[in-house]
């Protein structure tokens, strides 16, 4: 894998081709981490702010400021590896190949969802179980939801905080 990646301009809107850099946050040799917001741009609908996917050093901004570019064209380049290849120690090669690939197929639980214009992996978004008391609510639940409709609150839920019963005390 080529140690300089490019990240491209996403499709921010639904059918938006093109969109125009308003500010750029980062200049030639920065470092960014993935999930950095890079720039900010303008579409026909919004102005978004672009975070990147990756981690690195930022070896070249293609477009100046005030720019409109399409979608789908390369924005920036990253030198990946800035060490130029340097003799790792041994473990540490296994981990940023690693999340490479994470970062890659979108997949692993890594990365958050949703980064403007890449979308939510397939699979990767789980929904909890329901649990079979949130069927049944509450009396504090129920008290609430009466309360909130409108209706008399609801006589409280902890036995003996209530008006006593019967006689007229004395």
């Amino acid at each position: 894998m080529s140690r300089f990646r490019e990240f491209k301009m996403p499709d921010v809107g639904e059918g938006l081709t093109e969109a125009e850099i308003l500010k750029w946050f980062v200049a030639p040799g920065d470092e960014v981490h993935d999930g950095m917001v890079v720039c900010e741009v303008e579409t026909a609908k919004a102005a978004v702010e672009l975070p990147i996917p990756f981690d690195g050093v930022v070896s070249e901004l293609h477009f100046p400021e005030g720019e409109t570019v399409d979608v789908g064209t390369s924005i920036i380049a990253v030198d990946t590896d800035p060490s130029g290849g340097a003799v790792e120690q041994p473990g540490e090669a296994a981990a940023p190949a690693a999340a490479e690939g994470e970062s890659e197929d979108g997949g692993g639980g890594k990365r958050e969802p949703v980064l403007v214009g890449y979308g939510v992996a397939q699979g990767s978004t789980k929904r909890r179980p329901r649990k079979a008391a949130e069927a049944a609510p509450s009396e504090a639940a129920a008290a609430v939801q009466a309360e909130l409709n409108g209706g008399a609150p609801a006589a409280p839920a902890t036995p003996g905080a209530g008006v006593p019963q019967g006689g007229t005390g004395g």
